[in-house]
């Protein structure tokens, strides 16, 4: 099986990259902003571009497509950015699928959703409440309807390893190695299922493996609110110094409504792979910070 990602430079794209090759997979990754060692350039928005990777002679089976525009906020003010940056990024590599006669696989959230109702089945009545959320519907929806055999995963609250390490667990990981103060301002009402990025890859690759379509959700086995979960990667830093602020969503003033009640029953997957162990948020944080050796 021959791979193509795109945005494999960020942290699902990159946790994929790495872990299709290990198991054997033919697999080029690409990045757009963020140039890594093992990744080549290539701008969805610009299929022609002329330094753009060739995919149609690489000729991959599958396409996924991990770039996306994922500031909520941003997304709320700058639409037609967002549009361009979520769907019209999608309609081109549709275009190039086609042309390769390749699968697709698209990166969703538990935005499509109200948060009314949550945690959410696949079968669940989709009802995005903010522009990002529209947008990633739409995708999502496009991919499923114009390409046969294709997955979307729904993922939500992603965190684990990257070069950057941009995501949220990271950068609080990064404060307290740093001995920074941190003073964090967050919501106590929206709830989801953090996913660790490298959970995401593996299971990604036995979707891909054993030829299934269709929606996917997938998330670690916590169900937790932000401050909860900023105060689980915290109690491992005994000496961090943090100032924690609860706050209502409401009362945050964000641009971007959000879904409160969030997150997956992943009842699909389990049931298809019930040995496959998802992780969470201690299980990482063991990693990250090892007991020191006596």
């Amino acid at each position: 099986m021959k791979v193509f990602i795109s945005g494999a430079s960020g942290l699902v794209g990159s946790n994929c990259l790495k872990h299709f090759k290990e198991q054997g997979l033919e697999t080029i990754g690409s990045y757009y902003s963020f140039e890594t060692d093992d990744t080549v350039f290539y701008d969805t928005l610009m299929p022609d571009h002329p330094f753009n990777f060739d995919v149609a002679t690489f000729a991959p089976d599958v396409i996924v497509h991990c770039g996306a525009l994922t500031h909520v906020d941003y997304c709320e003010t700058h639409e037609q950015e967002s549009y361009e940056k979520t769907v019209q990024s999608t309609i081109n590599l549709i275009k190039v699928a086609k042309e390769c006669g390749a699968k697709m696989v698209y990166i969703s959230t538990d935005y499509v959703f109200d948060g009314k109702n949550g945690p959410y089945k696949e079968d669940a009545s989709v009802n995005p409440i903010s522009v990002y959320a529209r947008h990633k519907l739409e995708a999502e929806q496009m991919v499923l309807r114009e390409i046969p055999h294709s997955l979307v995963l729904r993922v939500t609250n992603v965190y684990g390893n990257e070069l950057r390490g941009k995501n949220f667990v990271a950068r609080i990981i990064d404060q307290c190695k740093n001995h920074q103060k941190l003073t964090l301002k967050l919501p106590y009402d929206q709830y989801a299922s953090p996913a660790n990025a490298w959970d995401i890859a593996r299971a990604m690759y036995l979707l891909l493996r054993d030829h299934k379509e269709g929606i996917y959700h997938i998330g670690g086995t916590d169900f937790l609110n932000r401050v909860e979960l900023a105060l689980r990667v915290l109690s491992y830093f005994p000496d961090a110094e943090y100032e924690l602020i609860p706050i209502s969503t409401e009362d945050m003033k964000q641009p971007a409504a959000r879904p409160l009640i969030g997150g997956f029953v992943k009842a699909k997957f389990s049931s298809e792979y019930p040995e496959f162990l998802f992780g969470n948020i201690d299980s990482y944080m063991k990693e990250q910070t090892p007991a020191p050796s006596r």
